[in-house]
């Protein structure tokens, strides 16, 4: 019976994803998923991704917390639409709370929508919220046996971004061992490595991001 009602809410999941792809689509407003660890540096990578694609895109941002709208106050400074989710003590975002959050926006605003999900690397790798792609955050003090750890964070992800590698030489980190068990249960994941406070492979990263912004947008 169990195994029936965890079937049945993600099937619900589900569908209310479909429908948000949908909703999006007619929109022409791109879904980024922001997933990875407490700590990890979601927010800050989310900041540095506004800074550079604010030039050229109209960005939306929900912020996802168990609780408190600390990251929504920094992106708000930023003069960017956000609208702060708090699951109070649900472990992830799943796709009716987006959908009922979309009304907060003026869709006709937004070309990308990023989203920070619950700081997890477990429930929110379960859970489709209508996004377009996934980025799954590694930082390096956190260790190098999460992919073999928590492997449908991974699996399920278009991107892992390795962040702080400019503190890689302080920490026992394999990042060429990560890349290649990533790359071997998901063969077309993109690895890049940044650093959010010394501004290393945001670029990278961020052409990689408008590439596929203007694939969708020629499908």
């Amino acid at each position: 019976m169990e195994i029936k009602v965890v079937r049945q809410i993600l099937e619900w999941n589900e569908d209310n994803s479909k429908e948000i792809k949908e909703i999006l689509k007619k929109k022409g407003i791109f879904m980024i998923n922001v997933m990875g660890s407490p700590g990890a540096g979601k927010t800050s990578l989310i900041v540095e991704m506004i800074k550079r694609l604010s030039s050229n895109y109209k960005v939306g941002v929900i912020e996802g917390d168990i609780a408190g709208q600390i990251d929504a106050e920094k992106i708000d400074a930023l003069g960017i639409p956000v609208v702060q989710l708090n699951t109070e003590g649900a472990c992830h975002i799943e796709a009716m709370s987006i959908s009922h959050i979309l009304q907060y926006f003026d869709l006709d605003q937004l070309d990308i929508m990023l989203i920070e999900n619950i700081g997890n690397l477990v429930c929110p790798a379960e859970f489709n919220i209508g996004e377009d792609i996934r980025i799954a955050i590694l930082s390096i003090p956190e260790g190098d046996d999460k992919v073999e750890k928590y492997p449908l964070m991974f699996a399920t992800s278009e991107a892992l971004v390795l962040n702080k590698y400019d503190m890689k030489e302080h920490f026992d980190f394999n990042d060429e061992k990560v890349e290649n068990i990533a790359k071997d249960m998901n063969p077309k994941l993109h690895v890049f490595r940044v650093s959010t406070r010394n501004q290393m492979g945001m670029e990278e990263l961020i052409g990689w991001v408008e590439k596929m912004v203007r694939e969708k947008s020629l499908a």
